[in-house]
């Protein structure tokens, strides 16, 4: 990672995302950004490992820039250090395979009629019109969205992704 510092570094397993899937973009979800940052929660060994592996084999990862202060909001509530939340979002954005993508008037839109169309959180529906418009593989831990979705885009949770079985 250029410019990134030794900190940002996550930590790489043995196992590998399925080759079959290399060509593959992903949208990856705040809830797996923040599982794998925490390893009290359950979920976090799947989400962790899917995120090294793809920082690994350099596997392309769009997220909407929302990702940002969505994710140093739940650092900060839940560890109350804003530095350490500052740090964590830092150390996302300078992920070499991470495009942010804005969050401009026309993937607002999107996103809207996203939401609308399949009831979904705001926020979810803004990772959803990213999925939409890149044509990626949604990764969430979330299941009303992933559920809500399922009929217009590839969702999937991390253990999925890892498994192949997308």
């Amino acid at each position: 990672m250029e410019n990134a510092p030794d900190k940002c570094r996550i930590a790489f397993r043995d196992a590998t995302v399925r080759r079959q899937h290399a060509a593959t973009i992903y949208t990856v979800d705040a809830s797996v950004f923040l599982n794998a940052f925490n390893p009290y929660e359950e979920g976090y060994e799947q989400s962790h490992r899917l995120l090294s592996d793809m920082q690994r084999q350099a596997i392309p990862v769009v997220v909407p820039s929302l990702a940002l202060p969505e994710i140093a909001a739940a650092v900060v509530r839940a560890r109350d250090d804003a530095e350490l939340a500052r740090r964590f979002v830092l150390c996302l954005s300078r992920l070499p395979h991470l495009t942010l993508v804005p969050l401009d008037s026309a993937l607002a839109e999107r996103a809207a009629d996203v939401a609308a169309q399949h009831r979904l959180w705001g926020s979810d529906a803004v990772y959803a019109a990213v999925s939409l418009q890149y044509g990626s593989v949604l990764v969430t831990l979330d299941k009303e969205q992933q559920r809500r979705v399922a009929n217009v885009i590839a969702a999937h949770r991390p253990v999925d992704v890892l498994l192949g079985d997308q």
